[in-house]
């Protein structure tokens, strides 16, 4: 439930605290003093949109806070923990923080602009045990701006609407025009009909998302059927230029590299020789003289050596180094011997033909991708896409067998759901009716029609329709059409008295959906909510005193003139105070006859409060 509201300059409200009740809390006042504005403040901490025009004049921003408690398990206790908000939970230790004290990376919603501390002290502190108190905070500025905090965290606005939405059901005037949609009508009658037509409405909504895509994929397959032959012929003939040319993985950079190799064969073939000779000499069959050679100079080091080496072993190390030294350098003649032998071998032939299967990979490269691997990857993907392509035939006969199989099954369910749509609406309508004889319509009678259609929709093959008879003899017709707007509001109200014993929503805010209501069906309402009020938190905004005369906690907004230096002489401010016994009755012989000090109009309303604590 809300604990408390504070308003700083929004509309004409300066500033105000509403302190709420548990039961039945009514707000009354003079046409103009801002009664709108509560129920506006209400809507930004549950997320609504914020207009710049809602700021009081010449303040630079209004902000709006509110303190709500509820039972520790409740889902919104979770999603505040989720965005990090300070709580303290009964019997989390790890929660528990000084009242006073503040997260270290906490950010305040608004520092500058925080309801004054001396006027409101509202610790966030559970009230009882099992229970959390949440403060929620909106702040809008004169620039355009607004934000959003959650007990001492700045969070997204559209999280203050996830977890009003658990809490906090708001019934306004605009809520007839919505009531009369076929949509809201629906939705009002699925709400009535339970969890576990919820849970079949659910599984039957999920086959219906599989059976929607199934109808497009094969509507994109038949539409786009010349299309995807092309696109098969595309991908069949650039497949067998791929296929023709048989690349390997790597081969464009492993035959660069030999090309490389082969263009610069002479000077290649010249160096190697060169250290070959260096190495070991020219061969015996070369005629060049005595050349001296590094393999020839190592053994006469190695010679030297060999006779004295086992005189010292520092020596002898050094010369077992020399002797490796020799064979290293033998065995590198050899192989660059072998080198220069196998470039010989590899003549222009070799070197043409490289560039010739480099130029067929270079063609492929151009079409399919940067290199080699990217080519063969595209036809890996190619050739998936080109059997998709080419089995359109099968894909569609094995669609359509699934799509008139779940066809099947969805109208089954759909049957089931109008069926039990059908039995929910027969209840609703005499529930509604039995409330509707309460207030003031006593021989009104409220029918449920569920219809099938002939095409199956994401919430089953049927229309539902609220349709109202106001009186015996009349026909019933649609409630936009059936039904004025004190019937509406009626309508509306004993929808939601029934619709309340099923619904988890802590609080209800009424905001003259009295409207075009007066006499006895007033008495009525006022009685209604106040029966809705044993089991939920009510707040309504009313201008009818018999409805007010129900109240638990009646807090009356009203305005006055403030002065100021400016040349307009004064702005109109309004202010909020929560009423005594005799301030009530004042306040309703004020809304009687405009006279609060009239004796007779103080006496019918001491008689309305009489009558109403007799509930």
């Amino acid at each position: 439930m809300i604990d408390y509201v504070t308003i700083s300059d929004l509309g004409v409200i300066e500033h105000a605290e509403l302190p709420l009740n548990a039961g039945l809390n009514v707000v009354t006042g003079e046409t103009g003093a801002g009664k709108t504005m509560v129920v506006t403040a209400l809507g930004l901490l549950l997320g609504a949109r914020a207009e710049a025009s809602a700021i009081r004049s010449g303040a630079p921003q209004a902000v709006v806070d509110a303190g709500i408690t509820v039972p520790a398990g409740h889902r919104c206790v979770d999603l505040a923990r989720e965005a990090g908000a300070w709580l303290q939970i009964p019997g989390d230790a790890a929660e528990a923080e000084p009242a006073d004290a503040e997260p270290a990376d906490a950010k305040p919603a608004d520092t500058e602009t925080s309801a004054d501390p001396e006027s409101v002290d509202h610790a966030a502190q559970p009230d009882q045990a099992g229970e959390v108190e949440i403060l929620l905070g909106r702040t809008l500025s004169a620039k355009g701006r607004s934000r959003a905090s959650l007990s001492g965290r700045n969070v997204p606005i559209a999280l203050l609407g996830e977890i009003g939405s658990s809490l906090v059901t708001v019934h306004g005037q605009s809520d007839q025009l919505r009531l009369r949609s076929a949509v809201a009508q629906r939705r009002a009658l699925d709400r009535y009909a339970g969890d576990e037509f919820a849970q079949q409405l659910a599984a039957y909504k999920q086959k219906f998302t599989g059976y929607q895509v199934k109808v497009a994929e094969l509507e994109e397959i038949t539409t786009n059927e010349r299309e995807r032959r092309r696109e098969a012929e595309q991908l069949q003939l650039a497949l067998e230029q791929i296929d023709a040319v048989e690349p390997l993985p790597g081969e464009d950079h492993e035959l660069k590299t030999e090309s490389l190799k082969l263009e610069n064969v002479e000077s290649l073939r010249e160096a190697a020789r060169s250290a070959q000779l260096s190495l070991s000499g020219p061969d015996a069959a070369e005629a060049l003289g005595d050349v001296p050679h590094a393999v020839a100079l190592v053994e006469s080091a190695t010679i030297a050596l060999a006779a004295v080496q086992d005189q010292d072993k520092e020596l002898g190390e050094i010369a077992e180094q020399i002797s490796s030294v020799s064979s290293l350098l033998n065995d590198a003649a050899s192989e660059l011997g072998i080198y220069a032998a196998h470039l010989d071998e590899s003549g222009p032939e070799r070197l043409a033909a490289v560039h010739q299967r480099r130029a067929d990979l270079e063609r492929l490269i151009r079409l399919y991708g940067p290199d080699i691997d990217a080519v063969l990857t595209w036809a890996q993907e190619a050739r998936v896409r080109l059997h998709n392509l080419q089995s359109d035939t099968d894909r569609i006969e094995e669609l359509g067998a699934e799509i008139d199989e779940l066809q099947a099954r969805l109208w089954t369910e759909a049957e089931e759901l109008r069926r039990r749509r059908s039995q929910a609406g027969e209840q609703l309508g005499a529930a509604v009716g039995e409330e509707l004889a309460a207030l003031a319509m006593p021989r009104a009678r409220m029918v449920i029609e569920v219809a099938a259609t002939a095409e199956l929709g994401p919430e089953g093959a049927d229309t539902v329709a609220m349709l109202l008879a106001p009186h015996p003899g009349a026909d019933p017709l649609p409630l936009g059409k059936g039904a004025s707007g004190g019937e509406l509001s009626r309508v509306m109200l004993a929808l939601e008295v029934v619709l309340a014993e099923g619904s988890d929503t802590e609080t209800f805010i009424f905001d003259e959906v009295d409207a075009g209501v007066g006499g006895k069906a007033a008495v009525q309402i006022g009685r209604r909510l106040a029966m809705l009020a044993k089991h939920r938190q009510v707040i309504v905004v009313t201008h009818l005193p018999q409805v007010a005369a129900y109240a638990q906690n009646h807090i009356r907004v009203f305005k006055s003139s403030v002065r100021d230096d400016s040349a307009s002489g004064g702005f109109t401010a309004s202010d909020v105070t929560a009423l005594d016994e005799e301030q009530r009755v004042s306040e309703l012989a004020r809304m009687l006859a405009g006279q609060e000090d009239s004796e007779s109009a103080r006496a019918h309303a001491r008689e309305l409060i009489s009558g109403a604590a007799a509930l």
